[in-house]
């Protein structure tokens, strides 16, 4: 069996998106959704669920991937980092006991020995979990596996397009509610975040792919669950719409490498990637990015425990 028809057999198979002219973006969220614009992306096949714990480790296994968060940092690319950090790890959130401010540090940590076998660091596995989402990849590890199953990573356009599944004009992945008719259609969080979650014990990470209804194309779990890699280098805003319809952006591949550095520490020249999807953490009170047209930016050599990706098949591009 070829390293395609592993990943293929392992998972629900490949489903197939339309392609077709969209609106991609938004005008009524996050000013980096912004500005809705048209564009033409062509036909493509795409993992009908995010790659899982299981179909990594047959990869891991076939090629001795080693993953970032299971290798020694190197001072160099981290000026002014303290010694002692420069371990293997990974970064996991823990929710926190009582309540807290806005800074993120409050609930995410960076844990030595924590990586794709080791979701939560220390002792933790993944027995039980082999149908869940693969987490702690950082984009080469995703780029990697990717590689290895004869596919590619989408771009921007294509998961947006891929996640809408046919609603052009849709908050959601699946109409115009969140939650219509009080029926929960992706794990994100439920409760208040960070402080208080109301899923059962047990249910407040990541879930096993497939556990909640597919969108329009037959794919699950474009949102929630995990955030997914994208091939683009991250922008802080979408182009301007086309003015005429002759020069819609075909195929568009996102930022410039050197735009996608984050400005806030110019020391640190790690390119930033586009993530999709959100995540089981987002929740109405904090982070609303559980939308097709969501985006968020990550650096190419961070890991977490609640990032991971699927893969497309092109027929050209």
């Amino acid at each position: 069996m070829s390293a395609a028809d592993a990943h293929d057999a392992g998972s629900e198979g490949l489903a197939w998106v339309p392609g077709r002219t969209f609106i991609m973006g938004s005008n009524k969220h996050y000013p980096e959704e912004a500005p809705a614009h048209p564009v033409k992306v062509e036909g493509f096949w795409i993992d009908a669920t995010p790659v899982t714990n299981r179909q990594f480790a047959a990869f891991v296994k076939a090629t001795g991937h080693v993953t970032v968060a299971e290798k020694t940092p190197q001072a160099a690319d981290y000026p002014g980092a303290l010694p002692r950090m420069l371990r293997a790890g990974s970064l996991v959130f823990t929710q926190p006991k009582t309540a807290v401010g806005p800074k993120i540090t409050q609930w995410w940590s960076f844990k030595f020995g924590a990586d794709w076998r080791h979701p939560y660091g220390g002792r933790s596995d993944i027995r039980g979990k082999l149908d869940h989402p693969v987490v702690h990849v950082a984009y080469s590890d995703a780029k990697a596996y990717a590689d290895w199953a004869g596919m590619e990573l989408p771009t921007e356009a294509e998961w947006e397009l891929a996640a809408r599944g046919g609603l052009d004009d849709a908050e959601f992945a699946w109409g115009d509610k969140l939650s219509p008719d009080g029926k929960i259609m992706a794990n994100t969080w439920q409760g208040r975040f960070p402080t208080m979650s109301t899923k059962p014990v047990g249910a407040d990470r990541t879930s096993p792919v497939g556990s909640f209804p597919s969108n329009g194309y037959g794919i699950h779990d474009m949102i929630g669950n995990v955030w997914e890699w994208t091939a683009d280098y991250w922008s802080t805003r979408h182009p301007e719409p086309a003015a005429k319809s002759c020069c819609i952006p075909d195929n568009p591949r996102g930022g410039e490498r050197e735009a996608s550095f984050d400005t806030r520490e110019p020391e640190i020249r790690i390119p930033r990637r586009v993530l999709k999807g959100g995540s089981h953490l987002c929740a109405p009170n904090y982070c609303r990015r559980y939308r097709p047209a969501a985006r968020h930016a990550e650096p190419e050599d961070t890991s977490t425990s609640h990032v991971g990706f699927r893969c497309v098949r092109r027929t050209k591009m």
